[in-house]
């Protein structure tokens, strides 16, 4: 492949500038400080001006300057070859690349129809605010219901729930960590993700801030994370029993007579159809299923219901289980009957400058128009869950997919069952990528696009301030220019739409600059009153917050906390929260047969014990697209499978010992590490790895191959109500390699 990578020549004597900008690699999106020398990065550190993360830094921010200057970046477009049965890359211009995909996408379409061409949009796009204002202007005029992104790899269930109990998808209340009382997380790690869908850097001040203001941090959780480590209480429980055990808690409220919704009350409705329908779970019922006792859990529901504020925030380890839309209602439902939504202390919406909700420029949702034509699997918000995506390719039939184009993601490695997902894209008739690596999921494109990386382009967080702790502006410029030719996110976007509808219509758009001014003057800080905004120190109030006032404060404008809001807008929209939407009514009963009365028996002694496989992640990894960087690499492997001691001993197995943990749909080879610190029954391997596999170009990730955690998780296991992906409590058998 000729693209060689260009050395960032800077002379000796070009002065050293020092540049605020922000790492976008996680949700975090920290303030960053960057000493730089031409287009060379000297040196990145935290920026203790920036109002929300306050001086933090992890180690990726740091492997920024990594990616800018990685060799085996795509820095120009390439098309794939095949002569003699071998494959190479041929370097090509951005006129012919336009061309190409151009063609081949409308050739599958007039062939086979609109929805044989499909999109897979991965995590990093919403990273990158060109790719969230630009990218619809190309993929809508696709008019295809082949849509699928990473959110049903991580996150459907929590906006399937805002949508029904908020009106909106985006609705989703934050907890106020840095004013709560007591915090009960499950199946979330702030410690090592910097916060999801919760933007929370400096996460462990702010968590130490909690204990010494009198508050009370729990965690309950399958494995002892990073976050369990620095809680008051740490509760084990069994994967994929957290809907049981949120039950149970909600059941004690009612029993106890803890419920209090307080301000919340006169919007409620089907508070007693609520108490009914969760009447069978018990804690004493639900105990023996989760593995958490009955005195436990009425404690915490007691202290949780007389807390001056708090708040129960649940992530990805209930999101991925097979009821992980009960998992989220139920908290939503916990919140809400103990007042503890849109107060102080609980959990709150955003008011960000430019509101997604107010402004209409986010839809707020539907479910289930259509479906799947395999599976009969629901959309949401016209997307499809990806635990279909290599079905819908492979399987013949009218609709069958048969091109694809993939945004900075690499679902080989990020969704279920990855080796089928490998076969089905090896199939298609054409596929395009628009991502600068060659890597597991693009070694199959037809041509690759490579845009700028994080440092080389402007920056404002669209979607990551509506999740923020506190509310803030900032818009960042380009830490570094990109090199001659380059092409942004949005520049790519904006040629493929004006190419492809050429024959339909003229398609002409705005720069991500002129977009931003016409967002912030139709966003909700453009409403504000005066006294407000000169409250949080803006000129010219009178006129909102400017891009102008922006770019004088590279460090972001602080707008204040959170405060309540919610109420006023349901009451303004006319709107009730109705407590048991019809799926949720409908799904319950079926709980109870999954969690009966009394618990099955184990399993007849001499059968091949089976062990519940749970995810992990890493403070310095960042799902599959972070390991080709040596900093973020080095020391202990850390693709390793934790293991109990009394699994390990029960099958004599070794810590560092090689093992192949098998599912239904596949096995890998890894290490084992015995800890304590992980339930027996269970197993946890860390997601994003598994670069051993032929034809790809990222030279330190393959020194550093480790396992896929998807090559054995099962896109037959979903969550029951969305098709959202179970990654968690997979059932999978151990042995010796």
């Amino acid at each position: 492949m000729s693209n060689a990578h260009t050395a960032h020549a800077t002379s000796p004597d070009a002065p050293v500038e020092t540049r605020q900008g922000v790492c976008n690699l996680c949700e975090a999106i920290c303030g960053l400080t960057f000493q730089v020398q031409g287009k060379r990065i000297i040196s990145v550190k935290g920026n203790d001006a920036d109002p929300l993360s306050r001086g933090h830094i992890c180690p990726k921010a740091v492997a920024l300057k990594d990616l800018h200057e990685d060799p085996d970046r795509l820095r120009q477009p390439v098309k794939r070859i095949i002569e003699n049965g071998q494959t190479r890359w041929q370097t090509i211009t951005w006129d012919e690349a336009f061309e190409l995909v151009v063609e081949g996408l409308a050739r599958v379409r007039e062939q086979h129809g609109s929805n044989a061409v499909a999109v897979y949009q991965g995590n990093p796009s919403v990273h990158n605010w060109g790719n969230i204002t630009h990218g619809p202007m190309f993929f809508g005029q696709l008019k295809t219901r082949s849509r699928f992104s990473a959110t049903s790899v991580d996150q459907l269930p929590h906006h399937l729930v805002s949508h029904w109990l908020y009106g909106h998808q985006l609705a989703i209340p934050i907890p106020d960590v840095d004013h709560t009382r007591f915090m009960l997380i499950l199946g979330g790690n702030p410690l090592a993700s910097n916060g999801s869908l919760m933007t929370v850097p400096d996460v462990r001040a702010r968590f130490k801030a909690l204990r010494q203001r009198g508050g009370k941090l729990v965690v309950i959780d399958p494995r002892r994370t990073e976050t369990a480590a620095v809680a008051d209480e740490h509760h084990f429980i069994d994967p994929g029993t957290d809907a049981a055990w949120l039950l149970s808690v909600i059941h004690t409220l009612f029993d106890e007579e803890l419920v209090s919704p307080k301000h919340l009350e006169p919007l409620l409705d089907n508070i007693k159809a609520v108490r009914d329908a969760v009447a069978p779970f018990r804690p004493e019922t639900m105990a023996a299923h989760t593995g958490i006792d009955a005195a436990t859990t009425r404690r915490l529901a007691l202290e949780l219901a007389q807390a001056d504020g708090a708040v129960v925030y649940g992530r990805m380890g209930l999101s991925t289980q097979a009821h992980g839309v009960v998992c989220q209602w139920a908290i939503q439902v916990i919140n809400l009957l103990t007042g503890n939504v849109d107060r102080e202390g609980g959990a709150l919406l955003t008011s960000p400058a430019i509101d997604l909700i107010q402004t209409r420029l986010m839809s707020a949702g539907h479910f289930d128009v259509w479906r799947s034509r395999v599976r009969g699997a629901p959309e949401f918000g016209g997307e499809l869950p990806v635990s279909v995506m290599a079905e819908e390719m492979l399987t013949p039939g009218k609709g069958q997919m048969r091109a694809l184009i993939t945004s900075c993601g690499n679902p080989v490695l990020s969704t279920p069952n990855g080796r089928q997902l490998d076969q089905a894209l090896s199939k298609l008739d054409f596929m395009v990528s628009i991502d600068f690596y060659l890597n597991e999921t693009t070694r199959h494109a037809h041509v690759i696009l490579p845009p700028t990386c994080g440092v080389e382009h402007d920056h404002y967080d669209l979607v990551f301030l509506h999740l923020a702790v506190r509310n803030i502006a900032r818009y960042s410029e380009a830490v570094v220019a990109p090199a001659d030719g380059a092409l942004h996110d949005w520049q790519i976007y904006t040629e493929l739409a004006r190419r492809y509808a050429r024959r339909i219509w003229s398609v002409e758009r705005a720069s991500t600059r002129q977009r931003l001014t016409g967002m912030l003057t139709r966003g909700i800080m453009g409403r504000l009153p005066p006294r407000r905004l000169l409250a949080i120190g803006l000129n010219r109030a009178k006129k909102g917050l400017s891009f102008k006032q922006l770019l004088a404060n590279p460090q972001g404008v602080d707008l204040g906390p959170l405060r309540p809001s919610l109420v006023a807008g349901l009451q303004k929209r006319g709107r009730r929260i109705d407590l048991l939407p019809l799926a949720i009514r409908q799904e319950l009963p079926n709980l109870m047969l999954t969690f009966p009365a009394v618990a099955t028996s184990p399993a007849p002694s001499g059968e091949r014990p089976t062990l519940k496989l749970i995810g992990r992640r890493d403070v310095r990894s960042n799902n599959s697209w972070m390991h080709n960087s040596e900093r973020l690499v080095s020391g202990k492997p850390r693709c390793t499978l934790w293991i109990h001691p009394r699994d390990a001993a029960a099958q004599h197995l070794q810590d560092g010992q090689t093992v192949t943990v098998a599912s239904r749909v596949g096995q890998v080879r890894v290490p084992v590490h015995v800890t304590e610190d992980i339930r027996p029954g269970v197993v946890s391997l860390p997601h994003g790895w598994g670069h051993d596999r032929a034809g790809t170009d990222m030279k330190v990730a393959q020194a550093h191959a480790g396992a896929s955690i998807n090559d054995i998780t099962d896109d037959r296991l979903t969550e029951r109500i969305s098709a959202n992906a179970a990654f968690s409590a997979v059932p999978v058998w151990i042995e010796a390699a």
